[in-house]
């Protein structure tokens, strides 16, 4: 049984759109722009006093679209960003990334990027809320916007950032059974990390932690 079966008639997007609009608002945190304000969450945590040993200091903001497609049994879109990029390069991402000057709000830097590296036409983007801030030892304090996606979209992707872009079930990533536990020495540093492996697919590290969020803000709270 996974965390988001849904009691009868209703289906699993409505039920998990119903949860999140309870849950989730549109309320931007100051901490997003002041990185003296401790954030909610993070690579932090798992191991608490790896975070001062590690002496990081996210400052740099960022957005990023949880964009889960409306059907009968939702998925959540993510992308696999190319080898060539100086952060996170080949790995597992949401589309979106550094809020610029001229994003009005996290959610504009949000849509701007998905319509910039995977073509997402922002009109078929309802957003719902956010989710905690999430700060990362590569420095970037980053908002997550849980968004409805409406069914029948398009992509067009950027080559220079992603390599490729696929739905996961939703009920896959909201089952606390999917959500193991892995280490691996960072600079020196032993560093505890959830990772949700989906078929050739390795979710892990930042993208793992935000979906962990999610699941534990719609489910847990």
């Amino acid at each position: 049984m996974t965390a988001i079966e849904p009691a009868d008639p209703l289906t699993l997007s409505e039920a998990f759109f119903a949860r999140a609009r309870e849950k989730l608002d549109m309320a931007v945190p100051t901490a997003l722009t002041d990185p003296s304000q401790p954030a909610t969450r993070g690579d932090i945590d798992l191991d608490p006093e790896l975070w001062a040993r590690a002496e990081a200091i996210p400052a740099r903001p960022a957005a990023v679209l949880i964009g889960v497609v409306d059907r009968p049994e939702p998925g959540v879109i993510l992308t696999q960003r190319t080898t060539s990029l100086p952060n996170h390069a080949g790995q597992i991402a949401f589309p979106g990334g550094k809020i610029e000057p001229e994003d009005e709000t996290p959610l504009a830097a949000a849509l701007r990027e998905a319509e910039e590296e995977i073509g997402l036409d922002r009109h078929l983007v309802d957003p719902i809320g956010y989710l905690d801030l999430y700060c990362t030892f590569s420095g970037f304090r980053i908002l997550p916007v849980v968004s409805r996606v409406r069914p029948g979209y398009a992509l067009t992707l950027n080559a220079g950032e992603v390599e490729d872009a696929f739905e996961v079930p939703l009920a896959f990533l909201m089952d606390a059974q999917n959500h193991a536990l892995h280490s691996r020495d960072w600079k020196g540093l032993k560093r505890r990390f959830y990772v949700m492996p989906y078929q050739e697919r390795y979710i892990w590290g930042v993208t793992a932690g935000i979906l962990r969020n999610l699941y534990e803000r719609v489910y847990e709270r």
